[in-house]
Parts: C-alpha cells; structure tokens; sequence
C-alpha cells in the first residue's frame, strides 16, 4: 500500500493584517472573520497550532453562507478549502 504523506502548506513572510474573527460552533473550525474592505476570509481551526488562514477574494455573500451553514465544516470542505490562501503563524497573546 502506497501512503502520500501530505505536507503542511508554508507560513508565509507576508505582514499579517488581523483580521477580527469571532468563534464558531464547529469540531474542524474554530473562529470566522471576515474584510470587506478586503474580501478577505480569516479562518482558524481546533487542531493544530492556532495559524490564521486568509482566503482573498471570498464575498461577503460567501462569508455569511458560511458561518449560518448548518455544518460549517462541511460548507468549509465543499467552498472554501479548495481556495488559495495565505497561512500566518497564530497572533500571540496580549
């Protein structure tokens, strides 16, 4: 049996522009924010270290389906995981 072990994408160098997010009810996502100024979707997970995931160009039409999905995880899997995105290195505390 041949296993393809997948890497984690890289945190990029790119300045981070927080983004506010609030949390989510979710066992694969923990907390949503969204920039319209931007079109900039920010997602954090429950697993892993905490890193902050920016989606560019994602609506605010988009946003808002996402978080009233009735499995935010499966919405995130189906429209949002295939997008490209820019992984930051999760905000430190305070």
């Amino acid at each position: 049996m041949n296993i393809q072990r997948i890497e984690p994408a890289a945190v990029t160098e790119e300045k981070y522009t927080p983004i506010p997010m609030a949390p989510v009810t979710s066992n694969q996502v923990a907390a949503v924010g969204h920039d319209p100024a931007t079109n900039t979707l920010a997602v954090t997970f429950t697993r892993g270290l905490g890193h902050v995931y920016h989606y560019p160009d994602v609506s605010a039409e988009l946003h808002a389906k996402f978080v009233g999905a009735e499995s935010i995880g499966k919405f995130f899997g189906q429209h949002i995981k295939p997008l490209p995105f820019k992984k930051f290195p999760a905000p430190k505390a305070g």
